[in-house]
């Protein structure tokens, strides 16, 4: 009887274990998104497709932009209007030279508003100019709802047409600030004292950015909050060389929101990381069929994919992957070494992650002129 008992003990652990174990995360944001560091893949939302307001998480784009764009030992002179930036500021006096590097620092440390606009103004003349240029590359990173009226996320004086974004196009957005070292050092910095280049003045800051503390392999990224927004946080961690990168828009207001967006967070990771794994759905070079050569001394050739793809996907899903391979059956000689020959799918459903071209593994040259007198020998003695 104890035994019994006992199993039925061991048995309601593992169920709650089980439930426990890589479910999905309850969060209070307004919208939310989890997507993997490397391939942007969509892992997991909640409204992540939703238009809402961003903050100062904005100020991602504005670093990207600025270290595409811009020489980090550049002087920025200080205009007016970039000193007349409301709080959070870092007090910018109008005149005043700062290198890029040091304000794009305390720019994603501290959240500054007035650092962005210089910023902005250096890199594009304008702030509008710069946020032409932020709307611009948020479509070719693939946001696709995405539109930036303010380098700094300020957006009171805004109407929300002009200055939204998505949980899946901020996590996007990250995604791909995150492959640049120099963004990950400067986020990752804990703080930092700049001075002015006239050495007249020197600023201290550290870094607002709990999760960097809290959170095991935690790589930053960039806080935001506003009165329209509410409290809002684009994060990411890489453990185990898994990469992922999360969103959570309007996480709450007040002091309950703030601590809400770390919660949020932290739930959200834990998931995926508990959830998806890396796993190769098609290598490079790997041969997936064999095509003809029609009038060749080769008769035929290995059909090779011409790259490999590897993504974060559950146990479940790299189970339904599916690799869908478009060839023909025959080809006309001559053809050369890593001529494309077909086209491979990745497929998850009905969602394709990848074309991958096939291309041929050698050459195939086409008869000469002795080959052909030689096959229709042959041929003429094969039709007697």
């Amino acid at each position: 009887m104890h035994m019994r008992r006992a199993g039925i003990l061991v048995l309601l652990l593992f169920l709650c274990c089980s439930i426990a174990y890589g479910a999905e995360p309850s969060v209070g944001a307004q919208g939310a998104a989890l997507v993997d560091g490397n391939t942007g893949r969509l892992l997991w939302g909640k409204n992540a497709e939703e238009p809402l307001a961003m903050a100062s998480t904005t100020k991602i784009m504005t670093a990207i932009l600025v270290l595409e764009n811009a020489n980090l030992d550049d002087v920025v002179t200080v205009s007016k209007k970039a000193a007349n930036q409301p709080e959070v500021h870092m007090n910018l006096k109008a005149g005043e030279q700062w290198k890029v590097g040091d304000l794009l620092s305390v720019m994603m440390m501290r959240s500054y508003n007035d650092t962005a606009v210089a910023l902005a103004e250096h890199v594009s003349g304008s702030v509008e100019e710069f946020c032409q240029l932020m709307t611009k590359k948020a479509a070719e990173i693939g946001a696709e709802d995405t539109v930036f009226g303010s380098p700094n996320g300020l957006d009171s004086q805004i109407p929300f047409a002009k200055h939204h974004s998505t949980a899946k196009d901020m996590a996007l957005i990250g995604a791909y600030a995150l492959k640049d070292k120099k963004f990950c050092s400067v986020i990752a910095q804990p703080s930092i004292t700049i001075k002015e280049v006239t050495g007249k003045r020197q600023c201290e800051v550290t870094n607002a950015d709990r999760f960097l503390k809290e959170y095991k392999g935690a790589m930053g990224v960039k806080t935001g909050y506003t009165n329209k927004a509410g409290h809002c946080f684009v994060g990411a961690a890489e453990q185990n060389g898994v990469r992922l990168v999360s969103t959570v828009l309007g996480s709450g207001w007040g002091s309950g929101g703030k601590e809400k967006k770390w919660s949020d967070t932290k739930a959200i990771m834990n998931y995926g990381f508990d959830t998806f794994f890396p796993f190769e759905a098609a290598k490079k070079g790997q041969v997936c069929g064999k095509v003809a050569m029609l009038h060749s001394k080769v008769g035929e050739v290995n059909a090779v994919l011409q790259d490999g793809y590897q993504g974060l996907f559950s146990k479940e899903e790299q189970n339904a992957i599916q690799l869908i391979i478009s060839l023909p059956e025959s080809i006309e000689a001559p053809v050369q070494a890593g001529q494309q020959l077909g086209n491979a799918q990745i497929k998850l459903k009905d969602e394709v992650l990848a074309e991958i071209p096939i291309l041929a593994d050698q050459t195939a040259p086409a008869y000469t002129l002795a080959d052909w007198l030689s096959y229709l020998s042959q041929s003429w003695i094969t039709w007697f």
